[in-house]
């Protein structure tokens, strides 16, 4: 079954209207037709696939399978398959694909297909994809002793599905909360499936981190993706014979609002909520409600977008999950928990007893009109946690730029469901400034940069130092040679990890506006790449060209090769050994062009298509 389209994918109605109602810029819709390159990268390492479906009755059902990475895999042609251990009895998902089949035969899907999507997520570095599409076939196969006393079978066998991808889209690991995963072999044990939510079921709830969702739109496709918070950020509004109704705020985060858009044309909603630390699986569908502003704070203070579940059905498993996780590391972007008015939260479930560390403003130089870099010194590094070569730092800004319990802004749009928290990646080598400090390169283009810009360095500014995360790490084995492209400030990865890679053997194509030359000079000045480099300048006219002669010879006399004129694919091809890695830190559409520039090439690049 090949994919459905290949043209350009648009917002649909849903998502219109949820990117109108929050004053979201127009843009296009990022999702690749069919299974992308980084979608099958990172379905190829992901130890966890959330899988979504939808009943007889259209109601949306999540799932969450684990294997080792590489259970899910590619197929070719944009189909993918997966074979892992499963709850084969107890499973609401497994019995919608597969049906009534008995054990070793094979299901297949007629040329429609039953609508399928998944979450591929790998959680130890917080990579994950979103994947939509239709099922192509499946089956079982009994896994485990048969009782000698009643002759049933244990709920656990070894499944093997088949999806044909239409759609795939990479996601920010924003609240994702990391974790080490480890396959396990379930033994499920159906706890209740009625409802009000018995208290096994609500003391997961409370302690849960994480949940997956699946949703549609209109039946014509599905999505599922990860809701992520501190323990406990989905509140339990109602639980008793006249409902049960569970209430979590939507989080600032990539602003395309697909799940909300599908919430918004079908208000329905398929939850499962996993217990890492024993297997047990709470699947809920129910109805959905969307609430915002003042009438979101209302429910949830503080917050700006909220959904409603309103639970018809459900079931609660123990030991369902056929992994394990252990806690790694909680996102740096999650907020405290947001208590619903009528609760009263115990002391010890606040989050303030973990220490604030603090990052002062010590320094700024300017490289360019709309370049700095900035120098800050860390209140508590022991607390904070050093930082390594290719991470980012998690800076919180709301208490100076936050206008508190404002939860609608006419004069600011762009700031709703801001939460100020922004990561930069740290330039700044480990062995060139003391442990408690540590430096950024941005470039000025939003509300906090451009505090930041315009922030009197008298002023003792100190922000909280929300973690440091991620990895970007470029590898540099014997005599190899390393290329790496960047746009812009997409340098600092490289310019954190210098000291720690031989120089001389990096290729260097750097694409610049000629307005950012300075930072190509200050970078060479530091670092022994001009012999290395080739820069690619762009945005110029004759006037600014003849301003920026000066600066262009002086990148020459460091051994810069200058061009005026834009990459293409002549420049990169065949400059490297074939078993070289490439190291992507660009823009969206210059990273696409170097893809297809480089057929059978490695790359790396962080996923900015969010």
């Amino acid at each position: 079954m090949a994919p459905a389209h290949t043209a350009p994918i648009r917002f649909h109605e849903g998502e219109k209207k949820m990117r109108s109602l929050l004053h979201v810029p127009d843009g296009d819709n990022p999702t690749s037709p069919g299974l992308s390159p980084y979608a099958r990268r990172v379905l190829h390492i992901s130890s966890l696939l959330a899988i979504g479906t939808l009943d007889a009755e259209g109601r949306p059902w999540t799932t969450l399978l684990g294997g080792e990475p590489g259970f899910a895999r590619s197929l070719g042609q944009s189909v993918i398959g997966l074979k892992t251990l499963v709850d084969q009895r107890y499973d609401p998902v497994l019995g919608l694909l597969l049906g009534d089949k008995q054990d070793g035969e094979v299901h297949e899907e007629k040329e429609n297909g039953r609508l399928v999507s998944a979450l591929g997520i790998h959680l130890a570095t917080r990579d994950r994809v979103k994947l939509s599409g239709k099922m192509v076939a499946g089956g079982l196969r009994h896994h485990g002793p048969t009782s000698e006393v009643d002759g049933v079978e244990s709920g656990v066998a070894e499944v093997q599905l088949v999806f044909a991808i239409q759609e795939s889209l990479g996601n920010c690991p924003k609240y994702l909360n990391q974790k080490g995963i480890s396959p396990s072999l379930p033994e499920p044990l159906l706890m209740s499936d009625t409802l009000p939510l018995p208290e096994p079921a609500l003391k997961l709830l409370a302690g849960a981190d994480m949940f997956f969702l699946s949703s549609s739109n209109q039946g014509s496709n599905m999505g599922t993706n990860h809701r992520g918070g501190q323990p406990g950020f989905v509140r339990v509004a109602k639980n008793d014979a006249s409902g049960t109704v569970l209430v979590y705020p939507e989080l600032s985060g990539n602003r395309l609002y697909q799940t909300i858009g599908n919430l918004y044309t079908t208000p329905r909603g398929g939850l499962i909520f996993p217990d890492f630390n024993t297997g047990d699986a709470l699947y809920l569908t129910g109805t959905t409600e969307i609430i915002l502003g003042k009438d979101a704070a209302a429910i949830l203070p503080r917050s700006n977008l909220v959904v409603k579940l309103h639970v018809v059905a459900a079931r609660f498993v123990r030991n369902s999950l056929s992994f394990r996780g252990h806690n790694l590391e909680r996102s740096p972007y999650n907020p405290p928990v947001r208590y619903l008015p009528a609760e009263k939260a115990l002391p010890d479930a606040q989050t303030s007893n973990s220490k604030v560390v603090y990052a002062k403003l010590l320094a700024r130089d300017r490289l360019t009109p709309t370049i700095a870099r900035f120098r800050f010194g860390i209140s508590d590094p022991e607390a904070s946690g050093r930082w390594t070569p290719g991470q980012y730092v998690a800076l919180a800004f709301e208490d100076e730029l936050s206008v508190g319990y404002s939860h609608m802004r006419d004069d600011d749009p762009k700031s709703l469901n801001d939460d100020y928290v922004r990561t930069f990646t740290v330039s700044s080598s480990a062995s060139k400034l003391p442990k408690d400090e540590f430096e950024i390169t941005i470039r000025n283009v939003g509300t906090v940069t451009n505090f930041l810009f315009r922030q009197n360095l008298h002023a003792a500014l100190e922000v909280p130092l929300k973690g440091f995360g991620g990895s970007f790490t470029i590898r540099q084995g014997p005599k190899e040679i390393v290329p790496f492209v960047a746009s812009g400030i997409g340098i600092t990865p490289l310019l954190a990890q210098g000291d720690d890679l031989d120089l001389a053997r990096i290729r260097l194509f750097w694409t610049v506006s000629i307005h950012d030359t300075g930072l190509v000079i200050d970078t060479v000045e530091r670092l022994p790449l001009g012999p290395s480099t080739r820069v690619f300048l762009s945005r110029f006219n004759e006037q600014s060209l003849a301003e920026s002669k000066l600066e262009i010879q002086k990148l020459e006399g460091y051994g810069v090769h200058v061009a005026t004129k834009r990459m293409v694919a002549s420049d990169v091809e065949g400059l490297s050994d074939p078993s070289s890695t490439w190291y992507l830190c660009t823009g969206t559409a210059l990273r696409k062009s170097l893809l297809a520039w480089l057929p059978g090439k490695r790359a790396v690049y962080e996923d900015f298509d969010y």
